[in-house]
């Protein structure tokens, strides 16, 4: 029977695989059995500090089995964990991934003072007002009125856009690029078919919704391709 604990080598440094078919108690005493062999191997050796990343596989570890895992470690001086990695999603991290591509759609007023953040794509319906902050992590289409400060991207994702009419907003933000519509002329570039975006050369910039395969061809694909002039 193979072991329950193996080593790998991998391009970043050392990954211990735990069979996810084997025993909690088989687990546990064939990661220390590997650790033990791994001290003899190294004490001949220059001492030096291992990281190791842990794969459960498709069995997720509760707080209490990674608390055990972690107290072997503590063990031996030498030898940590860099993190404990699996193949199985948790309904935290469902939750995320189904927030992320997820467009919601937002009617409500943001008062000078309040923040909204929101994760995912947003068709925002509503008013920001001038010092009212609307932040999203994906990409937001506007149809309301917007005075404030929007963000795509957020905190720090530039390949996102801003679609629609926000010629009247305090500061456009996309990623970390941002532009303060008073100080320029950018808002007479904008109009209810307009997209801002990031460009190649890292500057916030601005098309039509005409141009969406030349300014974003991969997302241009996502939506299949055709735009409606």
């Amino acid at each position: 029977m193979p072991e329950a604990a193996v080593l790998k080598g991998t391009k970043d440094g050392y990954e211990i695989i735990l069979n996810d078919k084997a025993e909690y108690d088989e687990i546990f005493k064939s990661l220390t059995k590997l650790l033990d062999n791994l001290k003899t191997q190294t004490a001949s050796t220059t001492p030096q500090k291992i990281a190791f990343e842990i794969q459960t596989q498709r069995r997720l570890f509760n707080a209490q089995e990674r608390s055990e895992i972690e107290q072997i470690f503590s063990k031996y001086s030498d030898f940590s964990i860099h993190k404990i990695n699996s193949d199985v999603v948790t309904k935290e991290e469902s939750a995320q991934i189904i927030d992320q591509k997820t467009v919601h759609v937002i009617d409500r007023v943001i008062r000078n003072g309040q923040e909204v953040n929101v994760t995912g794509d947003v068709l925002f319906l509503g008013k920001v007002h001038e010092g009212g902050k609307l932040l999203v992590t994906g990409n937001l289409y506007v149809i309301g009125e917007v005075k404030g400060i929007i963000q795509a991207g957020f905190p720090n994702v530039e390949d996102k856009m801003i679609f629609g009419d926000v010629h009247n907003a305090q500061q456009i933000r996309i990623g970390e690029q941002f532009e303060i519509l008073d100080d320029t002329k950018s808002a007479d570039k904008i109009n209810s078919s307009s997209i801002a975006y990031v460009n190649a050369l890292h500057v916030l910039d601005y098309g039509n919704v005409e141009d969406l395969n030349q300014i974003n061809p991969k997302f241009f694909n996502q939506i299949g391709g055709i735009i409606n002039g």
